[in-house]
Order: structure tokens, then C-alpha cells, then sequence
């Protein structure tokens, strides 16, 4: 058996087994695993640390209330690969039973406009539960994400999500054709954009320091004319979901698509700051954000 194969029967395998365990006890096992990866990621914790520190401002300078942060955060991202792994088991009225939502009318407005909607996302909570809590509305929302390894595992992921409504377009050369798609279906999308994956994005300012993020969210609104929201769904407290979804941007044209993407990519942003300082430890982003924190060859790029 290859390492491919190891590794995908084992996520499912474990995925079982948490689905069988009362919730409780799945969620206090996440909390284990996440203080483990605390102790023993020393790169991830110091790059988690060093992104907290922009988002808690003047109290990012204390360094032991970062190490704090930093630790919820890790349980919280434990808690995010619990919750995935359990979804696919969870009964839509069970869905229903723990999501609460404030703003879900403007989603349901912006799809009687006929144009689509697109809501751009951070990397908070667990979206994915906001996306099968979006199917029992009669909203199913079809979203972008990064393919993963081993190939069987992603197809797994895909499937388990189309299972509960959430279409899964991998992050390809097509993917921008596909969305594109939807929206002149008039379907929703959600779009996690809160890091530029592919490093063509628009530069912005973010909890007071240069970085990028992806054009796609601005871009598809003004070609298109969808509906653009911003919002989040939020893990907790115990056993359920909050999620907030925001007003309508402004997508109306200005002088040229150049500036009205860059004036809506740093809206955006401003937006996304204020939805991730709601709860910090659930930002689940590992990896190096601002344009600083970056390697030397993708800075130049």
C-alpha cells in the first residue's frame, strides 16, 4: 500500500471513528490533538504568533497574551478537522437544530436579483458547515478549494460535500470558467479569499500592513452584476454555529474595472478584519500573510 493510500484510509478510518464518539468527547479529543501540535509545530506556532500579532494590535506586543491566542488557535483548528470529519454524518435537522444566522436575507435578495451571489469568505470557524446549513435553505452554495493530497482524499472530500449540497470546484486553470458559470446560473458562491494563493493579487491593506489578496470576488461581481457579501461562519459556543452575513458592497462602476477591483478588494479586506477580530483563535491561517512574512522569490514575484 502506498503512502497515498495509507494516508487516505486513515483520514476516513478516523473519520468514522469520531462520528461514532459522542460529541462531547470528539471535541474534547480536538482539544488534545490541537495542544499537541501546539507543543510540538514549533514553524506553525511561530508563523500563527506572528499573524495574531498583527490582529490583536497593541496587545500582540505582549508576547505571552499571543502565546494564548496562539494555542486557542490550534484547538480551534483541531476543532475545524473534528467537525469536518463528523458533517457528513450530521443529520440536516441536526444542522438546522445548532446554525444561527444574522443577515441571511441579504444572501436570499441578492438571488431574487437573478444575478447570482458571491460571499467572500475568511479562513474563520468551519464554512463548511455554514455551506450545508445553506443546502436545508434551499441556497446551495458552490466554492473553490485547494486541492490536497493524496488526489482519492480530495475526491473523498468532494464527494462527502456534494452529499450535503456543497459543490466543491477544485483550484485549477478551469475554476474561474466554472464560477463564472454559476453565477450567470444565478447560483451562490462562496469564496474564501483572505490569502492570495496563487500570488496575483490585488495589494491591500490589512490590520495596518501591505499584502495581497485574490481580484476574483471583485471581479466576478462587476463582470457579472452578482450580489457581493461578505461574511463568516463561527464555531461555538458548545455545539453550534453563528454565522454573520454583511450588507451588500457597493459594486457599482466607476472610472475603469482596474480601479473599481482594487477600491472593492481593499473593502473587502477592511471587511474581513473586522468578521476575523470577532474571533481571533479561529483564523486558521498557517502560513506567512503579509507581503513581509513572505519568501524572498514570492515577494519579487
Amino acid at each position: 500500500m502506498g503512502k497515498g493510500q495509507a494516508v487516505f484510509r486513515t483520514y476516513t478510518t478516523l473519520g468514522r471513528c469520531l462520528s461514532a464518539l459522542p460529541e462531547p468527547v470528539a471535541l474534547g479529543l480536538g482539544n488534545v490533538v490541537g495542544d499537541v501540535l501546539y507543543r510540538v509545530r514549533h514553524e506553525h506556532r511561530a508563523m500563527v504568533s506572528a499573524n495574531l500579532q498583527r490582529v490583536l494590535g497593541a496587545d500582540g506586543d505582549d508576547a505571552r497574551v499571543v502565546d494564548r491566542w496562539a494555542r486557542r488557535s490550534f484547538r480551534a483548528y483541531a476543532r475545524y478537522w473534528v467537525e469536518g470529519a463528523r458533517l457528513p454524518g450530521t443529520g440536516s435537522n441536526e444542522v438546522v437544530q445548532h446554525f444561527f444566522v444574522d443577515g441571511l436575507h441579504h444572501l436570499r435578495d441578492g438571488m431574487a436579483r437573478g444575478n447570482g451571489v458571491i460571499l467572500a469568505l475568511p479562513h474563520i470557524g468551519s464554512w463548511e458547515y455554514g455551506g450545508a446549513f445553506l443546502a436545508t435553505q434551499d441556497l446551495p452554495m458552490t466554492s473553490v478549494a485547494e486541492r490536497i493530497e493524496p488526489p482519492e482524499l480530495f475526491d473523498y472530500f468532494v464527494e462527502q460535500r456534494a452529499a450535503m449540497g456543497l459543490t466543491i470546484v477544485p483550484l485549477d486553470k478551469h475554476s474561474g470558467s466554472t464560477i463564472l458559470s454559476a453565477l450567470r446560473a444565478g447560483k451562490l458562491v462562496g469564496l474564501l479569499c483572505d490569502r492570495d494563493i496563487e500570488g496575483t493579487g490585488i495589494e491591500v491593506d490589512f490590520f495596518g500592513e501591505r499584502t495581497t489578496m485574490p481580484a476574483g470576488p471583485a471581479t466576478l461581481a462587476l463582470r457579472t452584476g452578482a450580489t457581493l457579501c461578505t461574511g463568516a461562519v463561527y464555531s461555538g459556543p458548545g455545539s453550534d454555529h453563528r454565522a454573520l452575513v454583511e450588507p451588500p458592497l457597493d459594486t457599482t462602476r466607476g472610472s475603469s474595472l482596474r480601479a473599481d477591483v482594487a477600491r472593492l478588494t481593499q473593502e473587502i479586506a477592511t471587511r474581513l478584519e473586522g468578521l476575523i477580530r470577532r474571533a481571533p483563535e479561529q483564523w486558521h491561517v498557517f502560513q506567512p500573510l503579509w507581503i513581509a512574512d513572505r519568501p524572498p522569490v514570492e515577494k519579487a514575484a
